[in-house]
């Protein structure tokens, strides 16, 4: 989306923090060496990754526990036994996302409240790794992860008051604690000396409680922790969560007006007793992860929920999208709205000043215009790089969407995201690596875009000449239409090629879709005949990669991934990949001057500008999770014959362009 200058899942592998030698077990008082844990159904439904926090444990679910076996207690629930291992995520809360969230980080204490507890039950021969604890206090800031997630971070100027100068009383929104919070007022006006006093809301606060406090300047609504930090020359708080957070925050002087086990120690200390009684775990992979990994994901989460919590309402979508892209844009705030009428969407992001997202393919000329007339940002969606198992035509969801601001990356006739990121990225060595990693995972689990299942047949080729694999497209695609150049159509493509290359060896590939009479771009077959050495039709385009020295194109992400397998990429059209120096263009695209390595174009292209969906827990998930999944997918079968979805896509498309123009 315009305006993030990365992806959602751009943070390397972190490896700042080392594994301590006794990760597998939290240093808090009272607790034995690992006996199995007794957990309820309904907790193990919550949570399936619960097991990936006790590597040293085995955990069972109430009806088959052993006898010893101690109760796991998650977040508060009553405890049938004195012996229960208490845990809570406290600082570490991951975002939701509609219905779906799953820890990363959980705090272990022999009691309740489990933090407050680990704070105090460190044991002393075991001595703080303050190092550690800086190391992650900084990883917080940098992330502005920690405490209540999913709430507005606009900063200070978002909000147009001054950075770090005022003093901030934390209303605990509880009418229990109105009195002590009254007094806690009153000594901050009694040391304000002239400063600013601003009352907010505790982050921490129930969703519509109501303020106890009054007399003062209020900052309206709950806001992030990190924006109530960043205005922070002094925070008062009644043993809020905020002012443990605080201690990570450089220049802010936090004063707790109630007894807090983390106000009695040194802010590294406080966060050294902190992290030894935590655990974390890869919410994916249910396998142990250090805190710089879930830190890094807790970063990642926090840029995805902010980005779709912008979007209120999305048109132009065809309706077998609809649960799938609500899934995929849901937010802490539920899903966005789909309206079927492009004015209504804009009204709804008009009256709530949010955005409005648009399927690319199907946007209606004029939707740009009417949404900047109403002073609404418009963004484009479009399925990613590496989609699905299985072909979109026939209604196979998508696992991957790219969100645009700009323009979209298949229309060289405008800026885009992709464009832009890949022009002013500066692509640091652990990014590269990253990629490069991404790259040699694709290669190795042989994903494409659609990942169609098959081998390439025997093709007998002659020795001695070159083999150009020529692929076909839908000539009615937007890709083409927009990013086709020159040349327009399947065989004014194969005419060049042949003329270009009049003694190589031509293999040509129809689109599935057109081979099946769902879509335009069908080759006339004595054309075919004439230009091709060879047409391969039913082929799935993976195995072929491997079998050709060249591949010529027009706009099709082929070519993108015959780059990345190490083949000469020869372009007619104007894709997103050309004009970086990675491949021979023929119709170079505009604006495009800078050189790249393949895996600065990997990086921008599948790390920083799409977003994924782990197909198993739903959630927004890194790219190598998505290539893990999809390595052992097959495409799902419908239960519609193949013409039939494909005329029912066809017509989805047309009742959903022809609404958004409503």
């Amino acid at each position: 989306m315009a305006g993030e200058p990365r992806g959602f899942y751009s943070s390397p592998a972190v490896t700042g923090l080392p594994r301590r030698a006794d990760a597998s077990t939290p240093r808090c008082a009272g607790l034995a060496a690992a006996p199995p844990l007794r957990v309820t159904t309904a907790l193990l439904r919550r949570v399936p990754h619960l097991p990936g926090f006790f590597p040293d444990r085995r955990v069972f679910t109430r009806g088959e526990a052993p006898p010893g076996a101690v109760p796991l207690v998650l977040d508060g629930e009553a405890a049938s036994d004195e012996a229960a291992l208490h845990a809570t995520e406290g600082l570490w809360r991951a975002p939701a996302f509609g219905h779906r969230r799953a820890p990363v980080g959980l705090v272990l204490s022999d009691a309740s409240p489990p933090v407050d507890t680990a704070l105090r039950n460190i044991r002393a021969e075991a001595p703080p790794d303050r190092a550690g604890a800086a190391a992650v206090m900084a990883m917080l800031r940098d992330a502005r992860v920690g405490g209540a997630p999913g709430l507005p971070d606009p900063g200070p100027a978002g909000l147009g008051l001054p950075r770090g100068e005022a003093v901030l009383v934390v209303d605990p929104c509880a009418p229990a604690a109105a009195p002590a919070a009254r007094r806690m007022l009153d000594a901050a006006r009694r040391g304000a000396a002239g400063r600013p006093l601003l009352l907010v809301s505790s982050p921490a606060a129930p969703a519509g409680a109501r303020p106890v406090l009054a007399g003062e300047r209020r900052v309206p609504g709950r806001l992030a922790p990190w924006t109530l930090l960043d205005l922070s020359a002094e925070l008062h708080v009644l043993g809020d969560e905020l002012g443990l957070l605080g201690l990570a925050a450089p220049g802010v002087r936090v004063r707790c007006h109630a007894a807090s086990p983390w106000a009695e120690r040194p802010p590294e200390a406080a966060f050294a007793a902190l992290l030894a009684a935590t655990r974390w775990a890869d919410p994916f992979r249910a396998r142990p992860w250090t805190a710089a990994e879930a830190i890094a994901q807790l970063a990642d989460w926090r840029v995805a929920e902010a980005a779709n919590r912008r979007i209120v309402s999305c048109t132009g979508v065809e309706w077998f999208k609809h649960r799938r892209l609500k899934e995929s844009l849901s937010s802490a705030a539920g899903p966005p709205r789909v309206r079927m009428r492009g004015s209504d969407a804009i009204r709804d992001a008009r009256r709530e000043g949010g955005v409005v997202a648009v399927w690319s393919s199907v946007m209606p000329p004029n939707l740009p215009a009417r949404a900047a007339a109403a002073g609404v940002p418009l963004v484009r969606v479009e399925d990613g790089f590496v989609r699905s198992a299985g072909l979109g035509v026939l209604l196979a969801p998508a696992a991957s969407l790219v969100l645009d601001g700009r323009g979209i990356h298949y229309d060289p006739s405008a800026p885009s995201d992709l464009e832009a990121l890949l022009a002013e990225t500066e692509f640091d060595a652990a990014l590269l690596a990253r990629a490069a990693r991404l790259r040699e995972a694709l290669l190795a689990g042989a994903v494409t875009k659609y990942n169609l299942p098959g081998a390439a047949p025997p093709l007998d080729l002659p020795p001695g000449r070159r083999a150009i694999l020529v692929p076909g497209q839908v000539e009615d695609d937007a890709a083409v239409r927009s990013g086709g150049a020159r040349l327009r159509t399947n065989l004014d493509l194969l005419r060049a090629v042949r003329r270009e290359n009049p003694d190589a060896l031509l293999l040509y590939k129809p689109h599935p879709d057109v081979e099946a009479g769902m879509r335009r771009g069908a080759v006339p077959p004595a054309d075919a005949a004439r230009l091709a050495d060879r047409v391969l039709s039913g082929v799935p385009i993976g195995p072929l990669y491997a079998l050709v020295d060249e591949v010529h194109c027009l706009s099709s992400l082929s070519g993108f991934e015959a780059l990345l397998r190490g083949r000469r990429v020869v372009t007619h059209g104007r894709p997103f990949y050309a004009g970086w120096g990675l491949t021979e263009d023929r119709d170079p695209p505009p604006r495009r001057d800078r050189r790249l390595p393949l895996d600065a174009l990997v990086a921008g292209a599948l790390i920083l500008y799409p977003r994924y969906r782990d197909p198993v827990t739903g959630l927004p998930c890194p790219p190598e999770v998505l290539l893990e999944r999809l390595a052992d997918a097959t495409p799902p079968r419908t239960r519609l014959p193949r013409a039939l979805a494909a005329r029912i896509g066809a017509a989805s498309r047309f009742l959903a362009e022809w609404w958004a123009a409503r």
